[in-house]
């Protein structure tokens, strides 16, 4: 990364910062990660604005201050692996590769996952593994996971995943109640799941199967 992008993703994750109290690593992983290599060319102009952008088949990358918040929520610290579902423009889960040892992504939409993969190899990302599939399903292979990540939203958590969640770990997900989003955080605790609403939000709607 270069001097003036470096100084653009600082000044990025200072501005996430003040709007919504980020621990040192969660606030350095955005400050490490070039947002406008996520953002189509059309929209370089807008990638250190704390907006989401469209990404093409109908998806968004998020808005770097909802990337932030995501990742806070995760409570990160101590944690060595994270499944991610709905990989999209990769940005999120280049932003968790800072974090954990080991990144699992999984999107349903092909053409986005080969553009996320070629991002990954040309910024010389190495710990996300990537999977095109239904992220419903999870990623039984690699499983247990510390933290599991919705980047999309859905009206409940299918069991396969709580499943595919360690002990102890944490799953954040936008959860669609009535006619709004609503950010919720499940901490695992041997056969019980705790369950805590965090904040409104805005994601487009998870869907079944793949698309090639």
């Amino acid at each position: 990364m270069d001097r003036i992008t470096a100084t653009k993703t600082k000044r990025l994750a200072e501005e996430c910062h003040q709007n919504f109290s980020l621990s040192d690593d969660v606030k350095n992983a955005i400050a490490s990660t070039d947002r406008e290599k996520f953002v189509p060319s059309g929209f370089k102009h807008n990638a250190y604005k704390l907006d989401a952008l469209p990404i093409g088949a109908a998806q968004y990358i998020s808005s770097p201050l909802t990337v932030a918040k995501m990742t806070q929520y995760l409570e990160p610290k101590g944690a060595d692996r994270v499944l991610e579902v709905g990989c999209g423009s990769g940005y999120q889960a280049a932003v968790l590769s800072h974090l954990f040892r080991g990144v699992f992504s999984i999107e349903r939409i092909e053409s986005l996952m080969i553009e996320a993969k070629k991002r990954f190899r040309d910024l010389s990302i190495n710990n996300i593994h990537t999977r095109t599939d239904d992220g419903q399903n999870g990623w039984i292979q690699y499983a247990p996971y510390d933290r599991i990540l919705f980047s999309a939203s859905t009206k409940k958590v299918p069991k396969k995943l709580f499943d595919q969640l360690a002990d102890g770990g944490v799953l954040v997900a936008p959860i669609e109640k009535a006619n709004k989003q609503v950010i919720t955080s499940f901490k695992k605790v041997g056969n019980s799941i705790k369950v805590s609403e965090l904040e409104a939000c805005l994601f487009v709607p998870i869907l079944d199967g793949i698309q090639k």
